[in-house]
């Protein structure tokens, strides 16, 4: 039987099985549906349409499936799916989608993120990834798997940071951070090759020595972003699993107006056979974001 503490609230609706655990003051709502093995904190809340895997832990304060801190979210049946085996520590905030983002806001398994995280609405992260202490995720971010966030990071709209790569603390993220690089800074540049996270992983030297140097060709040589990848592509380097995933990682931030591939307001200007430009979007199109604002 699930140990609900009697100063708990779970409301009618809400599913979960037999071995859930809720703690003193928690809240579920009618809408969340639970995985086995989960625990809910005292303290903590989880509500809307939120959807666990296995093994989830929310910690006291944390508020997982809140609303959009957008203007123009009205109520739409948005969701939260996660997967197994993730936790979120204390005063952690996570949001459901919005229709501008397919109405859906993702985790996968195996995450970690440490008090004080935003995860903001339309936000997709992978498997394995660490976000610290008050990292924050603007709107429709994309994590990708292995990916390391440092504490006090700000990772703006739109941008996407790939799997592995490993972002210092205190860092504000405007561009997309390419796999198994290291950025840091203000804004974030990337600094180098994460080598160590490489380790970790047991890369074979081969491999690591053909992301050396795709690293040099990219940041350190005196070629421009497409010179660059035609020379990695023409050396045949890209039959390296690794070095083809960092090629494909910037062909498609090269779409976008300073690495925002998923930011369709950065699109390419069409213009009418006359020649003007057509108007831009009206705020309600784009903005009226709270999430968003905060990191412009």
């Amino acid at each position: 039987m699930a140990r609900i503490h009697p100063t708990a609230i779970v409301e009618p609706g809400a599913e979960f099985p037999p071995e859930t655990v809720v703690g003193a003051y928690a809240y579920v709502g009618g809408q969340v549906k639970l995985g086995s093995g989960c625990v809910v904190a005292n303290h903590a809340i989880v509500q809307g349409r939120t959807t666990t895997g296995n093994n989830f832990h929310v910690h006291p304060g944390a508020v997982v499936g809140g609303t959009p801190q957008d203007l123009k979210y009205h109520g739409e049946p948005s969701e939260l799916i996660i997967g197994d085996h993730n936790v979120f520590r204390e005063h952690c905030t996570v949001h459901i989608g919005t229709e501008t983002g397919g109405m859906v806001t993702r985790i996968g398994s195996g995450n970690l993120f440490m008090a004080g995280v935003h995860i903001a609405h339309d936000c997709t992260i992978g498997d394995g990834v660490i976000l610290a202490n008050l990292a924050t995720l603007v709107v429709h971010v994309a994590i990708e798997d292995g990916a390391r966030i440092s504490g006090l990071v700000g990772i703006h709209q739109f941008v996407r940071v790939g799997r592995y790569a490993f972002i210092q603390g205190l860092a504000t993220v405007v561009q997309d951070v390419p796999p198994f690089m290291i950025a840091s800074g203000v804004p974030a540049r990337i600094r180098a090759l994460n080598i160590e996270g490489l380790k970790r992983r047991d890369t074979p030297r081969e491999t690591i020595n053909a992301l050396k140097e795709v690293f040099r060709l990219i940041y350190r040589s005196d070629l421009n972003r497409s010179q660059a990848v035609r020379e990695i592509q023409q050396s045949g380097s890209t039959r390296i699993v690794e070095v083809d995933v960092v090629v494909q990682f910037l062909l498609n931030s090269q779409q976008g107006h300073l690495g925002r591939t998923q930011d369709r307001r950065h699109a390419p200007v069409v213009r009418s056979p006359s020649g003007a430009a057509p108007p831009p979007p009206a705020p309600g199109d784009v903005g009226e974001d709270l999430d968003a604002k905060a990191s412009d």
